[in-house]
């Protein structure tokens, strides 16, 4: 490429001089507006480009507890905080002027400060940290499209997708929303970020969030973007930057639309890459979540060309890393007027308290039971999310469950919602469920884990044949009767039609309740706490353990 690259400035060069003649380009060279000197490519340089990733952070801005999986249990670690990561990069940043850090999504959903201010609190913050491109995630749209654009308006840095169109009526794609690609220039490299965001977010959010914009799937676009950073934009090296979910874009990188690409740093399924995935075209990397860690890729550049790379993932240690005292300071003044909101217990858990299993998690347990709790209904449903960081027990047993965490859990205060559901609905629904989870083929996957129930119990085979998975159904300790109707509870999506309950089509009689999921957790733990929120196997895979953390297979990764 970067012979390409010479190639084409010294026949630009040689164009020109053949239009002029010799006395003409004396004169000009002597003048200063054309000589040989400055049009050739700057002085080649050596030295190290690093290339720093954040994603998923969630609107997380303190230090938490991190789980970790090590020798086969799990283990809890202190990490992130906005005020450590940015010690942290400024750090790197030290050591190492050229280095370019980006955020690949979901910075705006997560928290209670978010939802309190809209997400505006967050501007300040992300600007405090320097990043230099960001891309928009599935959740950016939380409180709707104009505010999405505002709020990413008010960042610094540039942002880029090339596949987030407005609605130009009819379902017609009007123009991009974002720019496409971005460059970035150092020590005579150029590198081109091409950015894609999930297309499913209208069937994985609520359909209201996303309306006015049409989303494209990034293989429309893809190689014609590549080529045109090659091409025109002559760059040594192509990164897409992708909010996609980790099997998507491992499907991604093995498509031909994505040659030309060395890297897709990635986002949406919370996964951690500690060595670079190796796919047909590109290699796939993504950092985690919750601020807990930084990918950090070092391109080793020498006389102007790229010669060697490393990746690692830098875990964000809040005990190694000290607050910034500025960043810190805006935390506290963005926070202080919800602060005693935030800190109120409402309860305690026996138990740690996470989500971080595809199957099944005490964070969702809590949930399924406070639903269970509300409601006179046959079976309660929640949705696989993966947000949320955990919480660890402290030295008296207890893990706090206060007002803030019970935002982390379930940002969205939607209304709880009933319908008349039957068994066959309930057993095609399942089954479109897991190939959401599990599909085969890695472009059908969704972003989340597996629905949580409860008063239903499943048996199946997470990677056994779609539409075939599901190989046993209790309700109430009766098998599944097809032709009956169950009564079921879940959250209300906004813009979902009465007919629809979780993503399960056709119900009947579907209605909302008076009460909402903050207040039900509210109630639930003042009559209940101290809670124990046990996991009882009311899905049980019979191809897969309990600890399952990924549902990425076929590839060199574990999740830990």
């Amino acid at each position: 490429m970067s012979k390409r690259r010479d190639f084409l400035r010294n026949s630009l060069l040689a164009g020109i001089g053949t239009g002029l003649s010799p006395l003409s380009v004396a004169a000009q060279t002597k003048s200063g507006t054309i000589t040989p000197d400055d049009e050739a490519e700057a002085p080649r340089q050596s030295g190290t480009l690093s290339l720093l990733q954040t994603t998923d952070v969630h609107c997380q801005i303190h230090p938490h507890d991190e789980l970790f999986w090590e020798n086969g249990q799990m283990v809890f670690r202190k990490t992130a905080g906005y005020a450590q990561l940015a010690t942290m990069l400024d750090k790197i940043r030290k050591q190492n002027p050229n280095t370019f850090t980006v955020d690949t999504g979901d910075m705006f959903q997560g928290s209670e400060l978010s939802v309190k201010t809209t997400g505006k609190a967050l501007v300040p913050i992300l600007n405090a940290l320097g990043y230099d491109l960001y891309l928009p995630g599935n959740w950016e749209v939380i409180y709707y499209k104009k505010a999405m654009q505002t709020l990413l308006g008010g960042l610094d840095a540039p942002k880029v997708c090339a596949n987030m169109f407005h609605d130009a009526g009819e379902g017609k794609k009007g123009e991009l929303i974002f720019p496409p690609y971005y460059t970035w220039s150092r020590l005579g490299v150029k590198i081109g970020f091409l950015g894609y965001t999930d297309p499913l977010v209208p069937l994985r959010q609520s359909p209201n969030y996303s309306k006015g914009i049409i989303y494209g799937k990034p293989e429309e676009n893809l190689a014609w973007y590549v080529n045109i950073l090659r091409e025109q934009e002559q760059c040594d090296m192509v990164i897409i930057l992708a909010h996609l979910g980790l099997s998507q874009q491992i499907h991604l990188a093995n498509l031909p639309e994505c040659e030309g690409v060395q890297y897709i740093f990635g986002g949406d399924t919370h996964e951690r890459v500690r060595e670079p995935i190796v796919c047909k075209y590109a290699k796939v990397v993504e950092p985690g979540a919750f601020g807990s860690f930084v990918g950090r890729l070092d391109l080793e550049v020498k006389d102007g060309k790229i010669v060697g790379e490393r990746y690692e993932l830098l875990e964000v240690d809040a005990k190694k890393h000290k607050p910034k005292p500025a960043v810190a300071q805006l935390l506290n003044n963005l926070e202080s007027p919800f602060k005693a909101d935030i800190e109120t217990i409402h309860g305690y858990s026996t138990v740690p308290l996470y989500r971080y299993f595809v199957i099944e998690n005490t964070i969702d347990t809590l949930i399924l039971d406070a639903l269970d709790w509300r409601t006179d209904t046959d079976i309660v449903l929640s949705n696989g999310f993966r947000f949320c960081p955990p919480r660890n027990v402290g030295p008296d047993g207890r893990a706090p469950i206060t007002e803030g965490f019970i935002y982390d859990m379930l940002p969205v205060d939607s209304q709880i919602r009933t319908a008349k559901v039957s068994g066959q609905q309930l057993l095609d629904w399942l089954e479109k469920e897991l190939n959401n989870v599990f599909a085969k083929d890695a472009s059908k996957r969704f972003g989340g884990w597996v629905v949580k129930f409860k008063g239903m119990k499943m048996e199946f085979l997470a990677f056994g044949e779609q539409g075939k998975r599901v190989q046993k159904v209790t309700v109430g300790d009766q098998p599944l009767d097809p032709t009956r109707l169950y009564t079921v509870c879940a959250c209300e999506r906004d813009g979902d039609p009465d007919t629809v309950l979780c993503r399960i089509p056709q119900v009947k009689e579907g209605k909302n309740t008076p009460y909402t999921l903050h207040q039900t957790m509210r109630d639930y733990l003042a009559a209940n706490s101290p809670v124990t929120p046990t996991p009882q196997g009311y899905a049980k895979a019979l191809d897969a353990p309990a600890t399952l953390l990924t549902q990425v297979t076929g590839v060199d990764y574990q999740f830990r």
